[in-house]
């Protein structure tokens, strides 16, 4: 749009314009912008006169765009929209959006949630830069309790009077073994075992004992790791079983597995969304509410 225009044109012209060029109705314009005909038939004639252009054609059946109209409706779009980015970029930096965001994830957690969350999260706040932590359930309560993280996803049980929890997802568990395994009560039982490292993720290892201790063995822990993806490898590898959340076995077919779901009246698992109570990041909802959406996808 031509930077030389006289100063006197105001955004409201611009509004009035656009509806009318919308509708093509003075009345429905009108009725749609809460004013009577007469003022914006007037504000049209100022835009009009601003201008030099004749915008409109206008006759007792109907209004039509002129062809330096409908030039002037592509530009007032792109200026309207502009402006819009504008206004929200301004409200975010006025809200410290384009600040920092800190998330924290343990591995089982689906990458291409992750993905999906931070593409809308950088269409909502282009200038906010997130900041991923790949962390046990452990590790993330006490950073988020120290106010290092701001939210995150872990896996229950969790004990915190500082931290507000939402479920996210509820699974049953299942034992995972290399393609080919022949899941009988006896190859299970007698089986080499791999786990999280009881420093790394006590919980999750507490959770494989006492699953196998209620399936009726004690299990034979040969290696541990700290991420589900090398401990999943490694079966895949034929050094052992494993029991992960049937979600993380399902969604792995690349590698050389086979699955066996543990029923859910034996044991089950439960992923959740944690935060400080205290938290006052103005992103902090979007992203329970965007992690929500996608888990229930």
């Amino acid at each position: 749009m031509n930077n030389t225009l006289k100063v006197s044109m105001e955004i409201r012209h611009l509004i009035y314009f656009k509806t009318l060029a919308d509708e093509l109705h003075f009345g429905k314009a009108a009725e749609k912008l809460y004013i009577s005909q007469p003022p914006l038939s007037r504000q049209i004639k100022d835009l009009e006169n601003e201008l030099g252009a004749i915008l409109f054609l206008r006759n007792n059946k109907q209004v039509q765009l002129t062809d330096a109209g409908a030039y002037f409706l592509t530009q007032v779009n792109e200026l309207i929209q502009n402006l819009e980015h504008t206004k929200n970029i301004t409200q975010q930096i006025h809200q410290n959006v384009s600040g920092t965001f800190k998330l924290g994830y343990i591995s089982s957690t689906s990458k291409s949630l992750l993905a999906n969350v931070l593409k809308k999260i950088e269409q909502k706040f282009p200038y906010l830069h997130v900041h991923l932590f790949e962390t046990s359930s452990q590790r993330q309560k006490l950073a988020l309790e120290n106010g290092k993280l701001d939210l995150g996803i872990l896996r229950l049980p969790i004990y915190s009077h500082q931290l507000k929890t939402i479920s996210l997802t509820k699974e049953p568990l299942c034992i995972v073994a290399q393609k080919g395994f022949d899941f009988t009560k006896e190859n299970i039982s007698n089986a080499h075992y791999i786990c999280f490292n009881q420093d790394y993720a006590p919980e999750y290892h507490r959770t494989v004992i006492e699953t196998c201790n209620k399936l009726g063995f004690e299990p034979r822990i040969a290696h541990q790791c700290n991420s589900m993806h090398s401990i999943l490898e490694l079966v895949s590898g034929g050094l052992g079983l494993a029991i992960v959340p049937l979600s993380v076995a399902q969604t792995m077919p690349y590698l050389r597995i086979d699955y066996w779901e543990i029923s859910k009246k034996i044991v089950r698992t439960e992923t959740i969304l944690a935060f400080h109570k205290k938290n006052k990041n103005v992103a902090l909802p979007i992203f329970l509410q965007y992690i929500q959406e996608e888990a229930l996808q």
